[in-house]
């Protein structure tokens, strides 16, 4: 256990490079844990500075009283698609948006592209997998983005569920992609709708075993829905963070859970976010409800959290360790407070802790 250096009421920094640390790469982690909760747990009492190296299986203990959690229940689609040109030459897809769209879903899916070379309008690549599918090249935008028609399947789920491949983080080396390990662990047990092309990761963290033991308890759980897009990964490229937007992500909240939250504000209920998805979402609304009722329905979250942000929704965050210089280091460091923040990762460095999303966990209460 240790202290922060520093106090979060510090000024804050819009400054990008005021958001790194060193991490040893070893410490990177390349492979989920099993258990699920048997992952480290550092947790972070931003009142005073007190650091606790703890399990997630003891998150219970750690809960203030009348806790609620609210996770993130989007699924991760095999969004990933290796292809080859004519010429042999290898090009990757991420699809940015799968099942955005309408119809099958096939036609003008915007993607980004990795190729040894610029791609071209019109030209055709052989999605590698059991059946033969093409994407065409219908646009190109520029910054490596492309819209792409693609055919071989009678819709997107087909196709996908036949070629697709799971869209690991790029840290994690080798391009692994084991239907049997990966494709299961890069999903929350919770996962429900379709959408998301990364992990909401903080929620790996969650057995079927510690939400059963959380109920037991009384711990109350609400779900929202944001489709983690490829901006969640995107280094942010300008130096001062007030010019930076993190991309807009699609949001679902049903009426009931809007409801919910509505009167959990009011009774001042300690709500704690499961991930900076999460966070982005509820404060999103929060955003749009103002003094009133929170906003139910589908929409777009295009909330970038800086410095400065006063949250509406979010009393506490778990979450996991993120990229130095990162948008989502900066959100933690918005929420807890920069100095707070680096002072705990410089502990879980010290400590060995397994970072980014097959790592350890935090929480900020």
């Amino acid at each position: 256990m240790t202290s922060p250096e520093s106090s979060p009421a510090a000024l804050p920094s819009f400054a990008l490079s005021d958001y790194d640390f060193d991490l040893p790469e070893a410490q990177i982690a390349q492979q989920a844990i099993s258990p699920r909760h048997a992952s480290r747990l550092l947790v972070v009492d931003r009142a005073t500075g007190r650091l606790s190296d703890a399990k997630v299986s003891d998150l219970l203990q750690f809960l203030p009283a009348g806790a609620v959690l609210v996770v993130n229940d989007t699924q991760v689609v095999p969004a990933r698609l290796r292809t080859h040109k004519a010429s042999g030459g290898a090009v990757e897809l991420l699809l940015e948006r799968p099942f955005g769209g309408t119809g099958d879903g096939l036609r003008d899916q915007p993607a980004l592209a990795r190729s040894s070379k610029a791609l071209q309008v019109g030209q055709i690549l052989e999605i590698e997998g059991p059946i033969l599918a093409t994407a065409r090249v219908a646009q190109v935008l520029g910054g490596g983005r492309v819209r792409v028609d693609l055919a071989g399947a009678d819709s997107l789920a087909e196709l996908l569920e036949q070629c697709g491949h799971v869209p690991l983080p790029p840290y994690i080396r080798g391009g692994r992609d084991d239907p049997g390990t990966d494709r299961p662990r890069y999903q929350c047990v919770y996962a429900r709708s379709p959408g998301a092309v990364a992990a909401p990761t903080a929620g790996l963290h969650f057995s079927e075993q510690l939400l059963a033991e959380l109920q037991a308890a009384g711990i109350e759980r609400l779900a929202v829905t944001l489709h983690v897009g490829p901006g969640t990964f995107l280094p942010v490229r300008t130096q001062d963070l007030r010019l930076h937007r993190v991309e807009p992500e699609r949001y679902e909240v049903a009426a009931e859970v809007a409801a919910r939250l509505t009167e959990l504000r009011r009774q001042g209920r300690p709500i704690v976010a499961v991930g900076t998805t999460t966070t982005r979402v509820l404060e999103h609304l929060a955003q749009r409800a103002g003094d009133g009722p929170l906003p139910a329905g589908r929409g777009e979250a295009d909330l970038t959290i800086l410095p400065g942000h006063r949250f509406g929704l979010v009393k506490h965050l778990f979450s996991n360790f993120h990229l130095p210089q990162s948008s989502l280091l900066v959100l933690v460091s918005s929420f807890a407070g920069r100095d707070q923040v680096l002072a705990a990762y410089r502990h879980a460095v010290a400590q060995d802790y397994r970072f980014y999303s097959y790592g350890d966990a935090t929480l900020f209460l």
